[in-house]
């Protein structure tokens, strides 16, 4: 595995026996966006057009998956997450399923803004972005309760739909810190979940109503330029 990948188990690909009540989920964080090379907050409704290199990212990923399979495929509705899936979709031949309870989490006013932007000019939003207060939402956005009650139940509603089956869901950063967290019992303030870079495959299993993690940023199938 290269640089930033972290196993935590045996990886759920290649030829198994399907457990008909366990779910294989590989979540993978959309290929890199414009907006990721600039420090922008994308979020909930802002969007920004994949890079020459999230392109790049994004064929390398179809052809992970087109090697290890697939039975379904979800994406968040945005228009980095629905390139990114498209390059899967056309490589595997399995449909993508749009799910707008995938998106990132909303960060209202400040989408389109760096951090730096935030800290000038809205000092005090800021100190408790930084400190990573649950119960604070940027002006028109989410908290991280609702970001988490949000997300949560769209994965448990997905990974019911896909019991004995394999599926990739090709979604968020934030999102999949979400599913981290969960997994590890970290309260909200709690420092971040690993490094989780752009392309990566992260592999969940979800089993009457218990989530395993095997594999986390796992980014075998991206060449080193990629990566850089």
């Amino acid at each position: 595995m290269q640089d930033g990948g972290m196993r935590e188990g045996a990886m759920s690909g290649g030829t198994v026996d399907r457990d008909p009540d366990e779910a294989t989920l590989v979540l993978v964080r959309h290929g890199e966006t414009e907006w990721n090379l600039q420090r922008r907050i994308q979020g909930y409704h802002a969007d920004s057009p994949l890079t020459s290199n999230g392109h790049a990212q994004a064929k390398a990923l179809a052809e992970r998956f087109a090697r290890e399979g697939i039975d379904l495929l979800f994406a968040s509705d945005t228009g980095r997450t629905r390139l990114t899936a498209h390059a899967i979709a056309q490589a595997t031949g399995v449909a993508m399923i749009h799910d707008p309870a995938l998106r990132e989490r909303s960060y209202g006013v400040f989408e389109g803004r760096t951090f730096a932007e935030i800290q000038r000019d809205h000092p005090e939003d800021y100190e408790r972005i930084h400190a990573r207060d649950p119960h604070y939402a940027a002006p028109g956005g989410e908290n991280a309760f609702q970001f988490d009650e949000r997300i949560m139940g769209a994965l448990q509603r997905i990974a019911l739909q896909c019991a004995g089956k394999r599926a990739a869901v090709v979604t968020h950063q934030g999102v999949l810190g979400v599913l981290y967290r969960h997994v590890h019992g970290l309260a909200f303030n709690e420092a971040k979940r690993p490094r989780l870079l752009n392309a990566s495959c992260n592999y969940f299993r979800f089993r009457r109503g218990q989530w395993v993690i095997d594999a986390w940023c796992d980014v075998d199938h991206l060449p080193q330029e990629a990566l850089e």
